[in-house]
């Protein structure tokens, strides 16, 4: 009996698992059909109502029913216990592997002692970034890895500035007078070879679209300028892996 029993709970858990991966493919066929312009990253089941929860590229969360036919936009919230359920998901999910950048590819910027760790993905045409920059100089002891991620179709000089900054003999100089000055560097060699386009297929692979992209040594992704105090409290709860 114990053995009928463990074969017919086998049997079921199977029957599960083969109706959620049914579900998954009719839904990732049907928004491709319907929607191709929306790039799937992941699809899971929610414990709620049945829905389906959608990742798509950039970190955006929808929520389909099981033939994704319906979409349902905005955030699910725990009425009860008063939780954005969402934004929870969007917290687990933004996290970048820091292990697996290649750091020897960024501008790195050394405050104070250094002991604490920050990689940014930034454009020199964004204001964001510049804001942020500002932002920076009010946080002391850390290491600074900057990403030239100059995003053309809404700067257009972006890349020259990036081309100018990654050939100038003081990167971390020429990054700071353009960013904060408006200083264009006088000694460049705009001949030199960039890692600005390894740079953008990094960030495409882990769906940072927009700049600032600030990280953590933890790997916690946050999208825009932030606040120097914040920026400080972050550092020192995250648990480093860089």
């Amino acid at each position: 009996m114990d053995k009928l029993n463990r074969i017919a709970s086998a049997l079921i858990i199977l029957a599960m698992a083969n109706c959620a991966y049914a579900g998954e493919a009719e839904i990732r066929k049907a928004l491709a059909d319907s929607a191709p312009q929306i790039k799937v990253v992941s699809i899971s089941k929610s414990p709620y109502a049945g829905l389906y929860q959608i990742v798509m590229e950039g970190f955006n969360i929808f929520y389909t029913d099981e033939k994704g036919e319906v979409g349902f936009f905005g955030n699910m919230v725990d009425i009860k216990n008063k939780v954005n359920l969402t934004q929870l998901e969007k917290e687990k999910i933004t996290v970048v592997d820091v292990t697996k950048l290649p750091l020897d590819k960024a501008i790195v910027r050394v405050k104070g002692n250094g002991s604490r760790k920050l990689v940014l993905f930034s454009d020199p045409e964004c204001p964001y970034c510049q804001g942020l920059e500002k932002q920076l100089e009010g946080v002391k002891d850390v290491t600074i890895y900057t990403f030239l991620l100059p995003l053309s179709d809404i700067h257009p000089g972006a890349m020259r500035k990036a081309q100018l900054i990654w050939c100038a003999k003081d990167k971390a100089k020429a990054w700071d007078d353009m960013l904060l000055r408006q200083q264009e560097p006088k000694d460049s060699n705009t001949s030199c070879e960039t890692p600005i386009k390894d740079i953008a297929d990094i960030a495409k692979k882990n769906s940072i679209s927009g700049t600032p992209g600030v990280i953590f040594s933890n790997g916690k992704l946050l999208f825009g300028n932030q606040e120097s105090a914040t920026i400080s409290k972050l550092l020192d709860e995250s648990k480093p892996l860089l």
